[in-house]
């Protein structure tokens, strides 16, 4: 995207985007100047944040496949972010045309970019929603149209509650979440985890996420995560880092051994 092409109304060029920083990461050309140079300061930060975006994005790829051959035929995903490779729809639709997708963001530039992309596609529709109003969410006609709620529906939150600090609000968004799920259906949760870093790159990572549009991050760990998942069935292997969900070897083709001492994005999917 380049500064000089129009920018859509509601978009602010100069405020670093998250969801656009994420582009960024994972190699995609949909983002601003101010976009790129908080994602830059924040690889300064943390050196690996492109590996382990990608990461994040290949789980993500791995559970939908998984789930599809289950066969889940319903996929809600909030805070879907930029169109990317392998979306969720893309990856749903290699094995089972027949399967519904929602997209939920509140990012004018998300919804812009999606419908666009998704203008031709009768199974796939890309809605306004904010996860901090899950019942509002969960009640909009667009999405009751699209899911059939008394029917097995894969619900996904990738890197979206650690931009909310409020773990009661977090708490509040799952537990609603998980009051509109049959049985049979799944959730599906990433989030980032910041380990055991040190107090001086805590906070210069926290000074780069407070510059952008949602603000500071909020790490959680593998007990947090378990309690906001307590009584639904955790896929094995549990809450781990994303890269070792069920793969057994990295990008580069190295043996993965879980390891909580890094900073990262842990991943867990849970079955009502």
């Amino acid at each position: 995207m380049t500064e000089q092409e129009a920018v859509p109304t509601g978009i602010d060029p100069n405020t670093p985007s998250v969801a656009r920083m994420y582009d960024y990461y994972l190699g995609g050309k949909d983002n601003f100047a101010s976009d790129r140079a908080a994602a830059e300061q924040f690889m300064q930060v943390v050196p690996g944040i492109r590996e382990i975006t990608r990461a994040n994005r290949a789980f993500l790829s791995r559970v939908v496949e998984l789930l599809v051959r289950q066969g889940v035929r319903q996929f809600l995903d909030i805070g879907s972010g930029l169109p990317t490779q392998d979306n969720v729809h893309q990856v749903a639709h290699r094995i089972a045309p027949d399967t519904r997708v929602v997209y939920v963001d509140n990012d004018p530039i998300v919804l812009v970019h999606g419908r666009a992309l998704l203008e031709d596609n009768h199974l796939t529709s890309v809605i306004e929603g904010d996860m901090r109003e899950p019942e509002k969410l969960l009640t909009d006609p667009q999405i009751e149209n699209a899911i059939d709620f008394t029917q097995p529906v894969a619900v996904l939150l990738i890197s979206m509650l650690h931009f909310i600090p409020d773990d009661a609000l977090v708490t509040h968004i799952i537990t609603a979440i998980r009051e509109r799920l049959a049985p049979g259906s799944y959730l599906i949760v990433t989030h980032a985890f910041e380990a055991e870093v040190s107090a001086e790159v805590h906070e210069a990572g926290q000074q780069v996420y407070r510059s952008t549009s949602a603000g500071a991050l909020t790490s959680r760990g593998p007990k947090q995560l378990a309690e906001l998942l307590n009584g639904m069935e955790l896929l094995e292997p549990g809450i781990v880092p994303v890269e070792a969900w069920r793969s057994e070897y990295n990008e580069y083709g190295e043996k993965i051994t879980v390891d909580f001492s890094k900073p990262g994005i842990l991943g867990v999917v849970g079955r009502s």
